[in-house]
């Protein structure tokens, strides 16, 4: 019994106190004094047991009156100072406790926004909520309140044992050997329990997924008349839900009944040998009521256990999943010796580059691409090919697998990561705006911009006019991802984002492809007025808005199928000629 119960206590309370003392530490004094409180609060459970004593022998059997009126008010008024106790040790523990899960969910979400991409490409939004987010609270908590409540117990169960005692030794002897019953079955489920609840973490973190789903795409659930597959789909992850708790029930809580049965034999065992010894003269009838009433507070806070242990593994649990997060290492991370760079005298330079997402599958094979400062490179080619890829390699989005890409010939892997993004300034198809006002969304470009920096992007970005007539000007709030404004006012204020960055490299992927033609001339203008002056990466499905680069680099199948200017490769007759008589059909 003794080697299931040492591994329960030290592998699991001792080894996740440990690791989440760190966050303990700077509060250790409030800790501390919480944890102290519930001492006298346990240890007065003894107390209050411990005065049925004298009332019963003094009042009940002897029946002096004087007793009768000043053990009521002991009582009351033990009840009473246990009362402050417990609300101010409840105070101090929830501000602990708080504490403590504030520093946690700062160091994961610091933790998440270090992660490479492809983590996020290989986590669901779920997932990330649940395990940054609910698992702070659940570990923080746990672990105070679960400390609280052992000691408290802990220190109740001593005083109530010592009143045992007290009162007959041989009846406390039975009451704790079938204390000893309690550890085997709790000992017995744990690994049930641990199966259990971390499947039943991943069918949570895909519920919080779904309602994501259905908040960023509800316009295209109702276009394509998706209601009823999504109440299907929601309908099977809720009867998971279903089965997964009906199998903790069956697997764990048989624990509670158990619990109540071998707490009916203690009962029972302690009135049979109880009725005896009062019988035989060896204790008194106050004796025995003091000893049944510390018995049933030692044994009724075991009625529950089931439920207690499986809070308790709960936050055990997010403790570990937490740690486990913590002790993650994003693969791109600045070397050592990580040079800074501040500016781009030369030029940019794709040498035998290899990529692959999933090892074994590669990408982009042997690509080679010289951009010099002040050109503006233009990759096309069909879908899938390796565009963004190739855009997304630069600012070291992702790492490439085999080759280099050297900004005036250093490597960009020898230079500092913040420093490599600060030279690149990008505008995407799908350009993301946080919730918050337009002011907000500019000075992501650069945090110290002033109000002069800021409208002239927004001229540069033709949106100066549109922003100007606003109630609030720049102080207009434009809703989650910008959902206030139209598509091409998103594009627009993405692209002033991008001239308050003032980088000297610029990639444009996609930028004008989900536009309609009268935004697309709108937004093509402020991508010229960008484009000035600057190394530009730009992609392209419409040949028509990249006639005029320096170069167009024709990407198929991952690979550079042909390179020149437009003249140049309309003569060539190849892949871009075809894809540029295609496009002149359509139009």
């Amino acid at each position: 019994m003794k080697k299931l119960f040492k591994p329960l206590k030290q592998n699991l309370l001792i080894k996740n106190f440990n690791r989440m003392w760190p966050y303990v530490k700077p509060y250790w004094f409030r800790a501390v004094l919480g944890v102290c409180l519930t001492i006298p609060v346990g240890a007065l459970d003894g107390a209050v047991a411990m005065f049925l004593k004298p009332f019963m022998d003094k009042v009940m059997v002897d029946k002096q009156p004087h007793f009768s009126a000043l053990i009521p008010f002991l009582i009351v008024g033990f009840t009473i100072v246990q009362g402050i106790l417990i609300y101010a040790s409840n105070y101090f523990n929830t501000w602990v406790a708080q504490k403590i899960t504030i520093g946690v969910k700062r160091d994961l979400y610091k933790k998440l926004l270090s992660m490479d991409t492809s983590y996020f490409d290989q986590n669901n939004s779920g997932t990330i909520v649940f395990r940054y987010s609910s698992d702070a609270e659940l570990a923080s908590t746990g672990l105070v309140d679960n400390t609280k409540q052992f000691l408290s117990k802990t220190f109740s169960s001593i005083s109530l044992v010592c009143v045992l005692l007290y009162n007959s030794w041989q009846l406390a002897f039975i009451a704790v050997a079938v204390m000893g019953l309690f550890i085997y079955p709790m000992a017995l489920v744990r690994k049930k329990m641990k199966e259990i609840l971390q499947k039943t973490v991943g069918n949570i973190s895909y519920i919080i997924t779904i309602y994501n789903e259905t908040f960023a795409g509800n316009k295209t659930i109702r276009s394509f008349t998706l209601e009823d597959t999504f109440v299907k789909r929601f309908h099977e992850v809720t009867n998971m839900t279903f089965s997964l708790a009906m199998k903790m029930v069956k697997g764990t809580n048989w624990l509670s009944p158990l619990m109540h049965i071998i707490m009916s034999i203690g009962v029972a065992l302690v009135i049979g040998c109880g009725s005896y010894l009062i019988v035989s003269g060896k204790i008194t009838s106050g004796n025995f009521v003091a000893f049944i009433a510390a018995l049933m507070m030692l044994y009724t806070p075991l009625k529950s256990v089931g439920n207690n242990y499986i809070a308790i593994q709960n936050s055990f649990l997010a403790i570990d999943r937490i740690f486990e997060i913590l002790d993650l290492q994003p693969s791109i991370v600045n070397k050592p010796e990580a040079q800074a760079i501040s500016e781009v005298h030369k030029d940019i330079v794709f040498d035998h580059v290899h990529f692959e997402y999933v090892p074994g599958r590669e990408v982009l094979h042997d690509i080679n691409l010289s951009i010099p400062i002040g050109h503006t490179v233009a990759l096309v080619g069909n879908s899938g090919g390796g565009k963004t890829t190739i855009s997304a390699l630069l600012p070291r989005l992702y790492d490439i697998t085999k080759g280099s890409i050297k900004i005036d010939g250093k490597d960009i892997r020898d230079l500092k990561q913040d420093d490599l993004r600060k030279l690149i300034a990008m505008v995407f198809q799908d350009n993301f705006l946080f919730s918050g006002t337009i002011r907000e969304n500019i000075l992501l470009g650069k945090a110290d911009a002033d109000e002069e920096t800021m409208w002239r992007a927004l001229k540069s970005a033709c949106l100066d006019d549109f922003v100007r007539e606003l109630p609030n000007q720049l102080d207009t709030e434009i809703g989650e991802r910008g959902i206030l404004l139209s598509g091409g006012q998103k594009q627009r204020l993405a692209i002033a984002r991008a001239f308050v960055k003032n980088a000297p490299i610029v990639i444009l992927d996609e930028a004008t492809s989900a536009l309609d033609n009268k935004s697309e001339r709108v937004v093509q203008e402020a991508l010229d007025n960008l484009m000035k002056n600057r190394t530009v990466i730009v992609i392209a499905h419409r040949l028509s808005t990249i006639q005029n680069a320096d170069k167009i680099v024709v990407i198929n199948d991952g690979k550079i199928a042909e390179e020149g200017t437009h003249e140049e490769l309309l003569k060539q007759n190849g892949a871009y000629a075809s894809l540029y008589k295609m496009q002149f059909k359509k139009s």
